[in-house]
């Protein structure tokens, strides 16, 4: 159940905007770079795991210390006077020690993940105060990147299928007929106040929930699931019909260098699961072979995008693919069913929808804990007002200006993405690995170790991080500057 969790939270918005990057940077640039970049994440997703063991162990011997501790303080305290309470004591005391109190250190039971860790958490165990902070620091801009991209996904869907729907336009969003924003929606009002018009309505209906908490999304996410995967399922099954029938359009390229920082970003978006990890993998009841699961999941999933964008760069011409993928089978030429047409038009809207207050409820709280002193607790305004303010209002902003999504995932994904899928991990497992021999001496033996356990690895995906920023930066750079 917790590998089809990792799967239904790997497989999410990302991969809706992989065919156009797939298109645009060539099929076999793209298939290398995805195979590529689904073995770091696996790598790090093992990283994190082993840090999560660490984490456990260092927590379970700080209360076992504590433990004996309050046990001697006890012992030394009391007198003889009260002999049947301090029997009677003694025995409650017996029963809720180990029985073997003296755990070996390095003993592989002392690594059991039993306790859930946040990366929060484990940064703030393993991190100097200025690593704890650059950690929120990543994953607030992630965060807000993530809601940006939401905030443009449903109005950019809903436009396309409102605006398509009346006139002349009935059919035809998927026909190849590009629009600009400047085109006529309804009579005198334009594409892009069509979408500006559905922006204020989205922060207007889902904004309030920042300012209040998010609880028992359960059966929420359930059906959320279940859209996904007819969604998915439709397209590809769509495409591969209109192929076999020999309707294809799409001659893709085999390589295009110029696609490549965005089709970086809108991989490195669409692996992302680090942060969730803890929450993902600790109610699993047997660990022994984890490592071994998520290298599965990982291998579904390479195929799974493998299967929907290369049905995509086929099936239709590289020019008439659209951000968001869902919306090129709004057309009459694909599919006669006017239900699947609007189902897979309006998908984004159901599911985005459903997330978009979650990660906001997550973003504010990172930001109160950023910001949270030891035993300080905030004003009523800054708690209830200002936080959810300083949450919802950028992604809207960034929203508002512009709705290439390409470029917002590929941005998110590039940056903050990378800081989280690789810096992050990698950090962790070499604090952790040197904080446990502190600890428990160089014989320790963590039962949860990376099977990439040699430093090599950890100095490789460091190195490699920190090139991606450089690449990405210089990138962009240069192709504004032929702008």
């Amino acid at each position: 159940v917790g590998l089809v969790y990792m799967f239904n939270l790997i497989v999410g918005t990302g991969a809706l905007t992989m065919p156009k990057a797939f298109a645009t940077a060539g099929w076999l640039v793209s298939l290398i770079l995805l195979m590529f970049l689904g073995f770091m994440s696996y790598m790090t997703t093992t990283f994190v795991v082993e840090a999560m063991a660490a984490a456990n162990a260092q927590l379970r011997w700080k209360r076992m210390e504590k433990h004996k501790e309050d046990d001697e303080d006890e012992d030394s305290s009391s007198g003889v006077s009260d002999s049947d309470v301090l029997i009677q004591d003694g025995y409650e005391r017996a029963e809720t020690r180990p029985i073997l109190s003296v755990q070996r250190r390095g003993s592989p039971s002392i690594f059991e993940i039993t306790e859930r860790v946040e990366m929060g958490q484990m940064a703030s165990m393993f991190f100097n105060k200025v690593g704890v902070n650059l950690f929120y620091f990543c994953i607030i801009i992630y965060l807000y990147g993530d809601l940006a991209i939401y905030a443009a996904a449903v109005p950019v869907s809903l436009m396309q299928v409102t605006c398509s729907a009346t006139g002349n336009h009935s059919c035809s969003v998927g026909d190849g007929t590009k629009y600009n924003d400047t085109d006529k929606c309804w009579g005198p009002i334009r594409r892009i106040d069509a979408y500006r018009l559905y922006l204020a309505a989205f922060t207007l209906l889902l904004g309030p929930f920042t300012f209040f908490n998010v609880q028992k999304t359960k059966y929420l996410q359930i059906v959320t699931s279940l859209m996904r995967w007819i969604a998915f399922i439709l397209m590809i099954i769509l495409a591969l019909i209109r192929i076999g029938r020999g309707q294809a359009e799409g001659h893709p390229s085999m390589a295009q260098l110029s696609g490549i920082r965005n089709l970086f970003g809108v991989c490195v978006y669409s692996f992302m699961c680090q942060h969730s990890l803890p929450s993902l993998l600790t109610p699993i009841s047997k660990k022994q072979h984890i490592s071994r699961l998520v290298l599965l999941d990982y291998i579904l999933i390479l195929a799974f995008y493998s299967l929907l964008s290369f049905t995509a760069i086929y099936c239709f011409r590289n020019d008439s693919l659209l951000d968001m993928y869902t919306l090129n089978f709004t057309s009459c030429d694909i599919t006669g069913l006017a239900f699947i047409r609007y189902f897979l038009g309006l998908f984004p809207v159901f599911t985005i929808s459903t997330n978009f207050p979650i990660i906001a409820v997550t973003l504010r709280n990172n930001w109160k804990t950023l910001f949270h002193r030891e035993g300080g607790t905030y004003p009523w305004l800054v708690d209830r007002v200002v936080f959810p303010a300083i949450t919802l209002a950028p992604p809207v902003l960034v929203a508002f200006c512009t709705h290439d999504l390409e470029a917002l995932v590929g941005i998110t994904g590039a940056y903050a993405g990378n800081g989280i899928q690789y810096l992050i991990p990698a950090f962790l497992a070499y604090c952790s690995r040197k904080d446990t021999e502190l600890a428990f001496g160089g014989g320790a033996v963590n039962k949860h170790r990376s099977p990439f356990r040699h430093s090599f690895w950890i100095v490789f995906v460091l190195i490699w991080g920190f090139s991606c920023f450089v690449f990405v930066t210089a990138n962009i750079v240069l192709s504004e500057s032929k702008l």
